[in-house]
């Protein structure tokens, strides 16, 4: 099991006379990785963040305080490794929730699928406890929360660095 503080860091994007910033921010994630082999684990994860979506659209300004919940799956590659120190490779899927804390312009939550890919490295401190720093990168469809205003068709890009400390049983 692991937990996580981490930064959402979210490329700007600009398509269709529509100008799209999310502020960046920090958050936490929690996991739990199953292995399979000494190679090959499977990891499920839960994050969350808050942070600002501010749109500049043809009709002006509009700026959207939002809850972003992230639940991914992922394969786990760990390469090769010391007694101390184990790098691994993920890839995976699944969804980013975009939730709105304020009702600006009638905005509605909006769940998007994502892409995942990234790695990192355990560093073992003890038998069961490890120090964590990783690097999640997501890939996926920019939310508009269901309004035609902010419809910009592209793709969003999101790093997502992380450390945190890892608990083995």
């Amino acid at each position: 099991m692991s937990i996580q503080g981490t930064g959402f860091l979210t490329k700007d994007t600009l398509n269709n006379g529509t100008s799209q910033h999310s502020t960046d921010t920090g958050g936490f994630v929690v996991g739990y990785r199953y292995r399979f082999n000494r190679w090959v684990a499977g990891e499920a994860d839960y994050g969350w963040v808050e942070n600002s979506q501010q749109n500049l659209t043809a009709a002006g300004p509009l700026n959207i305080r939002t809850n972003v919940h992230e639940a991914t799956g992922a394969l786990v590659v760990t390469l090769p490794h010391t007694n101390r120190i184990y790098p691994y490779l993920l890839a995976g899927g699944g969804a980013l929730v975009f939730d709105p804390t304020s009702n600006a312009a009638g905005a509605l939550w909006q769940a998007k699928g994502a892409f995942l890919c990234g790695g990192g490295v355990d560093f073992a401190v003890a038998r069961h406890v490890a120090l964590r720093a990783e690097y999640r990168g997501f890939v996926y469809d920019r939310p508009d929360f269901g309004s035609p205003l902010l419809a910009s068709n592209v793709i969003a890009n999101t790093a997502q660095p992380s450390a945190g400390v890892v608990f083995r049983f």
